[in-house]
């Protein structure tokens, strides 16, 4: 009974104790007759101290870690300033950033030489050190672009900056530092044996000056493919304007279009320093401008052809529906064979027909076989746009067939020459010009009558226009289009 008591006692004691944070001698607590002095834990009841709390014999003493004073206990001073661990963690926190910025900016500093030394390859590999002593020699107007500055004026070639697809390469818009908008095309990669050609090439196209040539602005060599620049063309090819939207052109301006590229391959053909064949006239490659004047681009198949030779051999590249049968068949490139190829595309424009019909094998035929056999036929009325026959007269739509025609002769000494071709297509521009405002002049003074006839109510509608066998409205003004039974030529 007095044990239990007494346990009841000390354990009012320590309560009281906590409560008021105040230490009671052992003394009073052990009133026992059998003197019973037990110690307590304090650190372990409730640890007064802020750090490390030692419990001794009679009380507890409170510690601070090193760098730091005051008394560690909670009701005193504490424990103040910076201890050795909080410095040390700091420190090597520090220094862990420290390393980690220098492995980073190493990484970069390696990443950027090696990126240096590969750019610096491919330029000596495609033949960047032979490009500037030709263009010293011979003082071309071509620009060597930075592969950092294309990235940047593509937006790293960007799939959102892609313009055009095809066979020689991926076309990209690209605005330069100067606000300059290019189109940035991927080259073929160059052929170690070639690159001396590929210079060469790329010096005499960067030579060229003429307004239906698309400008080549420039190159850049420290890509595995050369990248070539060129001015940026803005209203698109002429095939999306003939096969591709419902807005069909007026044979006016169709017209003047291939009178533009005719003469721009006449012009590659003779007045160009080294002769160059196309190799690739098709009207994808024929891209217009906001006023929709022709530009002949894509030089991508383009190869000189030195002017005391007659034809190069080379392998076989073109499109199917426009590549000249003889060269298929004989690898040897002429002049002639450009002048097959834009055949094709006059028949596109008096068609608006693509150059391969149909979609199932079978029934897959070319624009040119079924032009020519239609003609021979005297059918031009079924595959000659509408528009065209209307426009023009179909007296005119035949001489311009049968132009078309003598270029997509089988044999290329028998086809005419490009400047031939310019020459009688202007001839045929300036003609129908001059029936327009010849029309005009007569239909003006009957203006007047014809009010005068209709206010009177005189005016006879129901009159029938004569027309052709062909089912055309005859106009016999249109006479007059008819080119001379000699062919055209400088």
């Amino acid at each position: 009974m007095c044990l239990y008591f007494l346990t009841l006692f000390v354990s009012s004691v320590f309560v009281f104790q906590l409560n008021n944070r105040q230490e009671l001698p052992i003394s009073d607590i052990c009133l026992v007759p059998c003197d019973c002095r037990q110690d307590i834990d304090e650190c372990f009841l409730g640890n007064p101290c802020t750090h490390s709390c030692i419990n001794v014999k009679g009380g507890f003493n409170c510690t601070c870690p090193s760098g730091m004073s005051g008394n560690g206990r909670k009701d005193g001073s504490g424990c103040n300033g910076i201890g050795t661990l909080q410095i040390s963690i700091v420190v090597g926190l520090a220094l862990l950033l420290l390393l980690l910025v220098f492995s980073f900016w190493t990484h970069c500093l390696v990443k950027r030489r090696k990126l240096a030394k590969k750019r610096q390859r491919y330029f000596m590999q495609n033949g960047g050190v032979l490009l500037k002593q030709q263009m010293l020699s011979r003082k071309a107007p071509l620009r060597i672009f930075t592969s950092g500055e294309l990235d940047k004026a593509t937006n790293k070639f960007s799939d959102n900056n892609v313009v055009g697809r095809g066979g020689f390469g991926t076309v990209y818009k690209g605005i330069l530092s100067d606000q300059t908008v290019v189109a940035v095309k991927r080259s073929q990669r160059v052929d170690q044996s070639q690159v001396e050609q590929f210079v060469n090439e790329l010096v005499i196209l960067s030579q060229v000056t003429h307004k239906n040539v698309v400008q080549l602005l420039g190159c850049c060599l420290e890509a595995e493919v050369p990248l070539l620049v060129y001015e940026f063309i803005t209203n698109g090819a002429l095939f999306h304007h003939l096969h591709n939207t419902s807005i069909p052109m007026s044979w006016e301006d169709r017209l003047r279009i291939a009178v533009e590229t005719a003469s721009a391959l006449a012009y590659l053909h003779l007045a160009a320093k080294t002769p160059i064949v196309h190799r690739d006239v098709k009207s994808s490659n024929i891209l217009l401008d906001t006023s929709f004047t022709a530009k002949v681009s894509d030089f991508g198949a383009s190869r000189p052809i030195p002017r005391d030779q007659t034809h190069v051999t080379t392998l076989v590249q073109g499109t199917l529906g426009y590549m000249d049968p003889e060269y298929f068949q004989t690898s040897q490139l002429t002049e002639k064979s450009d002048v097959y190829s834009f055949g094709v595309v006059l028949i596109e424009l008096l068609t608006r027909e693509k150059p391969i019909c149909g979609g199932q094998m079978d029934e897959v035929r070319s624009l040119a076989m079924h032009f020519s056999t239609m003609f021979h036929q005297n059918q031009l009325l079924k595959i000659v746009d509408s528009q065209v026959a209307e426009e023009a007269g179909m007296r005119h739509v035949k001489t311009v067939s049968q132009l078309a025609l003598r270029c997509l002769r089988l044999r290329g000494e028998e086809r005419p020459r490009m400047i031939e071709v310019a020459v009688e297509l202007e001839a045929l521009r300036r003609l129908m010009k001059q029936h327009s405002v010849l029309k005009s002049e007569e239909e003006e003074p009957l203006l007047p009558l014809l009010r005068d006839l209709s206010c009177r109510g005189e005016m006879n509608f129901d009159a029938q226009l004569s027309s052709s066998h062909d089912g055309i409205a005859k106009d016999e003004s249109m006479e007059i289009i008819l080119l001379p039974s000699g062919d055209l030529s400088c």
